[in-house]
């Protein structure tokens, strides 16, 4: 094993959406969906993954559709509760286009068009969150694996994401557990552990040092 599988990362960010919402004393629903969201922002960094790459990725072909689905089936229960009238509609059928589309399409193409169906909802939906996050997907879906999404770059770009969506669904303890999530996927990606033969490129654009 030159790398953690995507089932570890998930775990991690999940064990750090458990943590947050310790922290917190959140309910017990809320504290499923930051275990759900810490997870989630566990597995992002490595939608990254180009299927040309010769080198072992951390996540399947099936794992990368699996996560584009939950996206839109999320999309879809967040739009039917927040959304009103025509918007709610577009919103929803964003989503099902998501789901139903990333059934049957290429990796690289699925992300692509994923991006561009969240982007869309987000636009639909005047949700900052859903725009930042759809321009991630579509970003990630053309650079090389273990690059800008393993990055500072990356990690800044989901802060900003993080922040929006929890003043979007007003629970306290998102912003911690997507980012940290996020961020336990790149130091368990780091030469620093045993495991990992190559190490992550934090200072992209500026070095390609890994550490």
């Amino acid at each position: 094993m030159d790398e953690l599988n995507g089932t570890a990362h998930a775990t991690i960010g999940a064990g750090a959406g458990f943590v947050v919402a310790q922290s917190v004393q959140a309910d017990l629903t809320t504290t499923l969906l930051l275990v759900g969201m810490g997870g989630l922002a566990g597995l992002l960094p490595d939608i990254d993954i180009d299927g040309k790459l010769s080198n072992k990725i951390t996540l399947s072909h099936t794992l990368i559709r699996s996560v584009a689905q939950l996206i839109g089936f999320m999309m879809i229960i967040y739009i039917f509760l927040e959304g009103t009238g025509a918007e709610q509609w577009l919103g929803i059928g964003a989503g099902v286009a998501i789901i139903v589309i990333s059934s049957f399409i290429k990796q690289r193409h699925m992300l692509t068009i994923t991006g561009l169906g969240v982007l869309a909802g987000g636009i639909s939906l005047q949700e900052i969150w859903l725009i930042l996050l759809g321009i991630y997907i579509i970003i990630a879906s053309f650079v090389p694996h273990r690059s800008y999404t393993h990055s500072l770059l990356g990690i800044g770009y989901i802060a900003f994401i993080a922040h929006y969506l929890e003043q979007a669904f007003s629970i306290e303890g998102i912003f911690l557990a997507c980012l940290i999530g996020y961020c336990s996927h790149l130091v368990a990606d780091m030469k620093i552990l045993p495991f990992n033969k190559r190490g992550v490129k934090f200072f992209l654009p500026f070095s390609s040092k890994e550490f």
